[in-house]
Parts: structure tokens; sequence; C-alpha cells
């Protein structure tokens, strides 16, 4: 447990202690004021492929060879199914995505995503991972302790970390 120090009101110094949660909100603040502060970074790659936030959101679901319906899409994408609609209509006019026909069932179209769309969304991340130059700003050892533990942050269900490799090679 991580205790801080403090002087009481007799002026003597005393520990005390910290919960996880108190920990956790004290390392997600810098972190979440950086993704913040350095948005410039991630607009500037997007506006190079002519895409918006939602646009790669988007790409991020969608695979070249497993298509969703667009039920599913929208459940992925937290919006209504006219929204997914506008959404994936937008990514089929830049030939990004494309709706399929379900053999068995002709009412179901299956949303995949195309091999142009993979391929802007392979550059979009690349360069994602590329660090904003205010990263460069630490020291080696602070870069090293950051690293280990952004390492061990768990990676959620389809995540970003399971499809695409987040260590340089």
């Amino acid at each position: 447990m991580d205790h801080r120090l403090r002087v009481d009101y007799d002026g003597r110094v005393v520990a005390r202690s910290l919960s996880k949660q108190h920990l956790a909100a004290e390392a997600w603040r810098p972190l979440a004021r950086f993704f913040f502060d350095t948005v410039r970074h991630r607009q500037k790659v997007l506006s190079s492929e002519g895409l918006t936030p939602n646009d790669i959101r988007a790409l991020m679901v969608l695979d070249p060879l497993e298509g969703q319906t667009m039920s599913d899409l929208a459940d992925a994408w937290t919006c209504d199914a006219s929204n997914a609609t506008f959404i994936v209509d937008r990514l089929e006019e830049r030939a990004l995505a494309e709706r399929r026909t379900v053999a068995t069932d002709r009412r179901v179209k299956l949303v995949v995503l195309t091999a142009r769309g993979a391929a802007i969304r392979g550059r979009v991340l690349q360069r994602f991972f590329e660090p904003p130059p205010e990263l460069l700003e630490l020291s080696r050892a602070d870069l090293e302790a950051l690293r280990e533990a952004a390492a061990r942050l768990p990676v959620a269900e389809g995540g970003v970390g399971r499809t695409v490799g987040t260590r340089p090679a």
C-alpha cells in the first residue's frame, strides 16, 4: 500500500495509506490529461487519411473475412441502427467497407472491411503508435518505468492490442 507523508495538527509527520482506488485515480489523471493534451497528434494522423475519429473507431471493429450485421455493429459502436447505417454508408462511399449478402438469408447484410480499409487502418494505427513528441520530454528511466507499467495494463476483449502489435519490431 502506498503511504503519503503528511503533517498532523501537532506538527508531527505521519503516514497515511492510500486505497487502491485512490492510487488508480492518481495514475489515471495524468494519463487521461496527456491523452487529451496530445489530441493534435491523433487528429493529424486521421486527417492525413481523410478520416474522422468515428471512422477509425468503426474501422477498428470491422474484419476483412468475418462480416458483422448492422445490429452487431450498432451494438459495438454504441449507437442506434440508423447511425450505424450512416457510418457504413460513409465507409462504403470511400471503399473502406462493403455490405455482403448472406447466402442462407438474403435479407441479412454483413459488413466487411475491404482491402483498402484494412490498409488505411494499418497505416493509421502504425502512426498512432508513434509516440507524440511530448513523450520524449521524459527521461530514459521514466520512459522505461512507464513502458513496464503500461505493458501490464489489461487489454479489452477485441481491443487494439489484440489485433495490432504494440511493440516495435
